[in-house]
């Protein structure tokens, strides 16, 4: 089986997730440096990495590449067969407010750690959009 490159949005701006978190445009500002591809957000099970993270109008857009290797072949199936298509991503808060008004912590500048495809996404609009198999490497 050959690698499986994904695109798709690990957050999306201005929608409350499960836990009550809205992510403000700009919070990904400055990310640089490849990210980790994790499964369900398991440091022991890394599936691939991430090609590029870059926020849009819709929020943080990242282009991925699944290694069909051990966990990233079972997961790359389960992509393909759409039994799958959650992402999410691991992150640690630089700069938050309590929006009152709506009930919300809003996140206004975060350190991206990884990224992970889940079954459960707490944003519900954190979901893969596209696959395509990746060329073959020639040297």
């Amino acid at each position: 089986m050959q690698d499986l490159r994904l695109a798709g949005y690990a957050s999306v701006f201005g929608v409350a997730d499960a836990g009550g978190d809205v992510v403000l445009p700009g919070a990904f500002e400055g990310q640089e440096g490849r990210l980790p591809l994790l499964w369900q957000h398991d440091v022991r099970e890394p599936v691939g990495f991430v090609e590029s993270a870059t926020e849009d109008a819709r929020g943080l857009r990242v282009v991925a590449r699944v290694v069909a290797s051990g966990r990233g072949e079972q997961v790359a199936r389960l992509l393909q067969a759409g039994a799958i298509d959650g992402l999410s991503f691991g992150y640690r808060v630089k700069a938050a407010r309590r929006d009152r008004v709506r009930g919300v912590r809003a996140l206004e500048r975060l350190e991206l750690i990884e990224v992970s495809l889940v079954t459960f996404p707490m944003q519900p609009l954190a979901r893969v959009l596209g696959l395509s198999m990746v060329a073959e490497e020639t040297n």
